[in-house]
């Protein structure tokens, strides 16, 4: 089996498994009267296909997919809010359980059954609370988060210079021309000394999402409009976008470095390909740093743009004062936070790791579920510092 047929497997099999368990909770359980188990189950079969369904035709007939995708996403969102609740649930049942057989025996079929009515009302119910809340928040306006990063090596002509960082916005069949649009000009307002887009910002190609995409042309910073791919843009035809991007006047840095100023007051930004693209035929990740770096005065700072925060410690070996990253969403659902940190060493905000520091965005748009619950969308706005000011994020 092939790489792809092995992931879309495991895919399918994860999302039959919670649909499976969701219906023992919420069907079985509870006994619900012959015609509405009956309903309920259909209705989950139906969902349990048509979220994969949405997703392959996303990519395959995209007026098909746009048109399923904005019910197949909600459901992903209120899907996980569901299994989360009702997990909990369980923990506590089972927790309750265990004293009430050493207090007073098991628990007799009938009392059984209301307790799984219960737990799955209240299970629904809170889902339905934060779902409402995460979507609220993921279709409102995004905030601006400002940062303030002290840099050792920063000459003093650029201190307070202003890096406003895009990420993660995902146009595509639930975000489109009017958001960027807003973005633009929110991102304008900030007057910045430089606009960084670090990856994931379409998914699909640039026949269906040009339009949608066109207002980045009106980005406007003193140094220029920088990207760097994510993993998503090899999902939708990296070679095609990085063309277009160009041709909208947004520089694309591929394992290459520019100086922002001049002579004794400048600095170098930097910026590498997603982690990823070596399966899409890009360079080894190390490969790509040194192609990044090879050369660099090592007197001058130098901030790096990369796509999954996983770069950081092979940057922080080339000397790399500041890396802006973006991929993890912050988690976008909590508490998915928890899963995202098995392959990411940061999650979101500032670190410092010796004389390096990291900026994980927690993104601008979001992917999947149109909900953001504990970790809201941002634009963030980077204010390098001349050391020996304390970095600080706010």
């Amino acid at each position: 089996m092939t790489r792809f047929a092995i992931f879309i497997a495991v895919v399918l099999t994860i999302t039959l498994g919670i649909h499976y368990y969701l219906w023992a909770r919420f069907v079985r359980a509870p006994a619900l009267p012959v015609p509405w188990r009956a309903v309920a189950t259909v209705a989950l079969g139906a969902l349990a296909v048509g979220m994969p369904l949405a997703m392959f035709l996303g990519r395959r007939v995209p007026s098909v997919g746009r048109a399923l995708a904005g019910p197949a996403f909600l459901w992903m969102g209120l899907m996980f809010l569901l299994l989360v609740t009702m997990a909990g649930a369980d923990l506590v049942r089972f927790v309750a359980s265990l004293v009430r057989r050493a207090n007073e025996g098991p628990l007799d079929p009938s009392r059984r059954v209301v307790a799984a009515r219960l737990a799955a009302g209240t299970a629904a119910a809170l889902s339905g609370g934060l779902g409402a809340v995460a979507w609220r928040a993921a279709r409102g306006p995004v905030a601006v988060k400002r940062v303030e990063v002290a840099l050792s090596r920063l000459p003093q002509a650029h201190d307070g210079l202003r890096i406003v960082q895009l990420t993660d916005v995902h146009v595509g069949s639930l975000i489109g021309r009017a958001f960027v649009e807003d973005v633009v000009r929110r991102t304008n307002a900030l007057q910045p000394d430089v606009v960084a887009i670090t990856g994931d910002l379409v998914d699909g190609s640039v026949a269906e999402l040009g339009n949608a995409v066109a207002p980045l042309a009106d980005l406007r910073a003193r140094h220029g409009v920088f990207f760097v791919t994510g993993n998503h843009e090899y999902f939708s035809g990296a070679e095609p976008w990085l063309v277009e991007l160009e041709r909208l006047g947004v520089r694309v840095l591929r394992n290459e470095r520019v100086s922002i100023g001049a002579g004794d007051d400048a600095f170098d930004l930097a910026g590498v390909e997603d982690h990823s693209s070596e399966r899409y035929g890009g360079a080894p990740h190390d490969e790509a740093m040194a192609r990044a770096f090879g050369g660099r005065d090592p007197g001058r700072e130098v901030v790096l743009l990369a796509h999954q925060p996983r770069s950081f410690r092979a940057a922080a070996r080339f000397g790399v004062g500041l890396q802006l990253s973006g991929h993890t969403h912050g988690g976008q659902m909590w508490p998915f936070g928890l899963i995202v940190r098995l392959s990411q060493p940061f999650l979101a905000g500032l670190h410092r790791e010796g004389d390096s520091q990291i900026y994980v965005s927690r993104g601008t748009g979001y992917w999947g579920p149109p909900m953001r619950l504990g970790a809201p969308a941002e634009i963030t706005e980077v204010i390098l510092k001349r050391a020996p000011a304390l970095s600080r994020a706010t």
